[in-house]
């Protein structure tokens, strides 16, 4: 038994890591290759696995950890910033056009109301993951156009609370579904209520009394810990495992602790998760398209054509153009991963037939196969209207550290806080790491943007933004560890510019041949200032101190850039 576990394991990676890239290749996304996938190793294609409950249940732990993951960046503070779309546009996206689906489901198609009130608002939540991997291969997250799809997508986030616990309640069929949707949103409301307390006087002072222990086995166990003690919680509450996960990651979401868990926790979301979108695949009755293929692929249009009529408008009205509301209504118009989740979860408490279910996980996968050619769209729309218009930064403080924050700071010790105090008098926004997690705790307390986190592991910078930075500066102590640093930077980010410190010539030497486009030595420029003070004492005029200085300044900046020069230091 144990041996034809481990075989279809194997059989899942080998067809995902061939299908999956082949998918990333034609811009048809990751999540759609992982259904394929599934659907080719599964019953309904080569029949290599017939384990699919069991692998469907071990596969929730990835439904567990993704929403553990969108709660961390649920940040209140980026909700309120960015209130009036998301609370406007996206609530009026939800609501109404989930009430419009749910309505053709029960008037058109003669679904059950208890069914027809999940599969509206689930079908109208879009793909975050796919939409905003879009929007940052575009670097348009800091747009008007990529602003007001991520209001919208980080309002379909939160909705997916109350949907979650709404789920078990439309399974009792003692109530009205009146009295479920209510009991849905109070408990909802408690919950989040109870998420304030637990995380200010229990979770966050666990991470920082485990992240000044300096064991990164420790803190990884601290983060598995609180993801799934909170799963557990929740479905011992008789509400799913998937929204205690998501209140865990609220709990730390404003917490200086939150990159450095989103880096523990991606490994074994980005595996499990793949795991549930293959299992997904599995159920999948292709017979469904085979038979019907003209009614799949018109409902799939269908599908569409309703989130965009009703998007736009709602667009035009929250005062985005003409051409940015068509582009936002097209780009989100298809469903997404929230879709399957939900789907799965009515399933398995009997609220879906399986041909039901099986149907709608076809039409929301043709969906998200037609999001490219959507997107494509959207960019013809914004180059036929004011291009400059839709694409142009959005100011007044919004840059969150996750989307676009100018300058990454790795390392908040001497240096780096110094660099920190200039920047913020030069109205600079920047966001910095460090493993220190008391000095971490004494800056945040003076207001610094410092957050805590190993920069060892490339997904710490990751979670910050590091790919969407214009500049990386590395102000570590630890020589070894700069050097290694930076050759990842320069690996994973080759079109991010990286800024480091060295001790003296040879390591700036060694710096810039692993990519850093400017390298400073702390020695010299000490030096350089002594030696600017002394010239001034002996009475040289500043201008000619100013020459002195740059001219060997010059000199040494040479001697970096060519490492068989003469060593001065």
């Amino acid at each position: 038994m144990e041996n034809a576990y481990l075989l279809d394991l194997l059989w899942m990676l080998i067809t995902a890591v061939v299908v999956v890239p082949l998918f990333q290749v034609a811009r048809l996304g990751a999540v759609p290759g992982f259904v394929v996938a599934g659907l080719l190793v599964g019953p309904a294609g080569l029949g290599l696995i017939d384990n699919v409950d069991e692998i469907i249940h071990f596969a929730e732990i990835g439904v567990v950890l993704l929403l553990f993951v969108i709660g961390i960046e649920l940040k209140p503070s980026r909700l309120w910033l960015m209130r009036r779309q998301v609370f406007g546009l996206g609530t009026a996206q939800v609501v109404l056009t989930g009430s419009l689906l749910a309505a053709v489901a029960i008037f058109l198609f003669g679904l059950p109301l208890r069914s027809s009130v999940l599969i509206g608002p689930a079908l109208a939540l879009s793909s975050t993951a796919f939409v905003l991997q879009i929007l940052s291969e575009q670097r348009a997250l800091g747009t008007a156009y990529g602003r007001a799809s991520l209001s919208v997508l980080l309002l379909q986030d939160l909705a997916v609370v109350p949907l979650l616990a709404l789920v078990p309640l439309l399974a009792v069929t003692e109530m009205s579904v009146s009295q479920e949707i209510g009991l849905a949103l109070l408990e909802s409301l408690a919950i989040l209520a109870l998420v304030v307390v637990t995380g200010r006087y229990i979770l966050h002072p666990l991470l920082h009394r485990v992240a000044r222990a300096g064991s990164p086995e420790a803190f990884t166990t601290s983060a598995l810990l609180i993801v799934l003690g909170a799963a557990l919680a929740t479905e011992h509450a008789g509400l799913s495992m998937a929204m205690g996960a998501f209140l865990a990651g609220l709990l730390i979401s404003d917490s200086a602790y939150r990159h450095q868990v989103i880096a523990e926790i991606q490994p074994f979301r980005g595996l499990l998760l793949g795991v549930f979108f293959m299992s997904m695949g599995m159920v999948l009755n292709l017979e469904l398209l085979w038979a019907n293929p003209l009614g799949a692929i018109g409902l799939t249009a269908v599908l569409i054509v309703l989130k965009i009529v009703m998007l736009l408008p709602l667009a035009r009205l929250a005062g985005l153009p003409g051409h940015t509301a068509a582009a936002v209504a097209l780009l989100l118009a298809q469903s997404g991963e929230f879709a399957l989740v939900l789907f799965a979860l009515a399933a398995q408490n009997d609220l879906l037939p399986t041909d039901i279910f099986q149907f709608l996980l076809l039409i929301v996968l043709l969906s998200m196969l037609v999001t490219p050619a959507l997107a494509k769209l959207a960019q013809r729309l914004l180059a036929r209207g004011d291009l400059s218009e839709a694409m142009k930064r959005v100011d007044g403080g919004v840059i969150e550290e996750e989307d676009e924050v100018p300058v990454v700071l790795a390392g908040f010790g001497r240096v780096g806080r110094r660099i920190g105090e200039i920047f913020t008098r030069a109205a600079i926004p920047f966001v910095a790491l460090d493993s220190d997690a008391a000095l971490v705790a004494h800056e945040r307390a003076c207001g610094s943007p410092v957050y805590y986190g190993d920069l060892g592991q490339p997904g710490v910078l990751k979670s910050v933004g590091a790919a969407n930075a214009r500049l990386i500066i590395v102000t570590l102590n630890d020589a070894e560890l700069t050097r290694k640093l930076v050759a990842a930077l320069r690996t994973q980010y080759p079109k991010v510019r990286i800024f480091a410190r060295g001790h003296n010539i040879e390591a700036c030497q060694a710096l810039n041949r692993l990519g850093a486009a400017g390298v400073v030595s702390e020695n010299v420029e000490a030096s350089l200032e002594l030696s600017r003070m002394a010239m001034d004492g002996f009475g040289i005029e500043a201008g000619r101190s100013a020459e002195v200085l740059d001219a060997f300044r010059k000199r040494y900046n040479e001697q970096i850039h060519n490492s068989h020069g003469d060593v001065e230091d």
